[in-house]
């Protein structure tokens, strides 16, 4: 199964199986929550520059966890890399805020 989402720049990202077997394999935590994911990179509370160039879209979940999508946006399409959950925010604030600016 191949899920799509429009990234807050317009690009199409996508979630393969293989990168979601990835994923879940090493944050188990993650196994139920791919439509999460998906709906992370459509609407982040914010979106951080990774530091190669990646984007880290986040939102909040529950009770202080984030969840944290990387995925790069190339000129037509990207992809996720990967995903995770996260209470350590002071961690994602010394990322560069792409959006909102």
């Amino acid at each position: 199964m191949l899920d799509t989402a429009r990234s807050k720049n317009g690009v199409l990202i996508r979630l393969t199986d293989e990168r979601w077997a990835h994923i879940t394999e090493e944050h188990c935590e993650l196994a139920g929550l791919r439509l999460e994911v998906v709906e992370t990179v459509e609407n982040p509370s914010r979106i951080m520059m990774g530091g190669k160039n990646e984007l880290l879209a986040v939102r909040e979940v529950s009770g202080g966890k984030h969840l944290v999508v990387v995925h790069p946006e190339l000129q037509s399409d990207g992809f996720v890399i990967t995903a995770f959950l996260t209470s350590k925010t002071k961690s994602l604030n010394r990322g560069t805020p792409i959006w909102p600016d």
